[in-house]
């Protein structure tokens, strides 16, 4: 019969099947192409889930939580909006791409009775800690299999989920990089000096830098004076340090050998102890910091804007 052939199709690896067709060559050829772009859709679409899953599944993110806390006393319990800071730091941190896999890092049994409470995952770690770090690093030892662990702080209700992501992808793109962290511009003398933000002295390269040092002084130091073209300068000279870090399993083993180092003990800078050794510290640009809860007007700055 005229236009009557028998076609072998072959469809992106899947089992070869025989077809009998009936139609023009043309009408054969343009169901052929339909069927093969509709399973290399779907394959394509099941690569890229399974690539995903495999991503998130490599990545932990860790709330380190400490109860005492000195000028806020017990301060991720306190309650706004009807739920703890804690409560509010994890809702956020879920809603992340890598918010599949959250455990909290609690010391005492206060905190790890509140994150039951509403469902999550917690670990007890040593209420010796000298730093989040080493609390990560003890978390890091009881799952042997995780790869890249993002420490989220327990104190962060506002933080953004985007920055959560953007910092995991930093550090996974960059193979040579111990630790990737966040930071962003420094517009305002005010700012630049005062203790409680750190700052980042940073080697800039299209909106990636790396980490040279960490300090709660203005740096780099303007002989002149600080400018309003320094501080409007673009690639930005001032960097404020956003305390967000992904770091990579065999760092945090190293870490947790290491004593405290000089200048962290003086600058009361964790991630110096890293940068004294000579570790690749690289960071990613964000638009802007997210508020943490330190002290009482924080907290209540935090609870008016849940009310408004």
């Amino acid at each position: 019969m005229e236009g009557l052939f028998e076609i072998n199709i072959a469809a992106t690896g899947l089992e070869r099947h025989n077809l009998q067709a009936g139609g023009t060559k043309p009408e054969i050829e343009k169901f052929l192409r339909t069927r093969i772009e509709f399973f290399s859709c779907h394959l394509q679409n099941f690569v890229i889930q399974k690539f995903r899953l495999a991503m998130q599944n490599s990545c932990q993110i860790v709330l380190p939580a400490r109860l005492a806390s000195s000028r806020l006393p017990e301060k991720l319990l306190l309650k706004a909006g009807g739920k703890t800071i804690l409560h509010h730091t994890y809702e956020a941190a879920s809603r992340s791409f890598f918010g599949t896999n959250i455990v909290v890092a609690v010391d005492d049994q206060k905190l790890a009775k509140e994150v039951d409470s509403f469902g999550g995952q917690w670990v007890m770690t040593s209420q010796n800690c000298v730093s989040g770090t080493d609390r990560l690093a003890e978390v890091a030892e009881a799952l042997p299999n995780t790869d890249v662990f993002i420490n989220v702080q327990a104190d962060e209700p506002e933080i953004d989920p985007a920055s959560i992501d953007l910092v995991a992808r930093t550090l996974m793109e960059d193979p040579k990089a111990d630790i990737a962290t966040a930071g962003t511009p420094i517009r305002h003398e005010q700012q630049l000096e005062d203790p409680a933000c750190v700052k980042i002295l940073m080697s800039e390269r299209a909106g990636q830098g790396r980490a040279v040092y960490f300090s709660r002084a203005a740096i780099p130091f303007v002989r002149e004076g600080v400018q309003e073209t320094h501080l409007k300068a673009e690639p930005p000279i001032f960097w404020h340090h956003i305390g967000l870090y992904a770091y990579r399993r065999q760092f945090l083993q190293w870490f947790a050998s290491q004593p405290p180092s000089r200048f962290e003990q003086l600058e009361k800078l964790e991630q110096l102890r890293a940068i004294e050794a000579g570790k690749r510290i690289v960071v990613a640009t964000v638009d802007s910091a997210t508020p943490g809860i330190d002290t009482l007007d924080d907290f209540q700055r935090f609870e008016q804007k849940l009310v408004g």
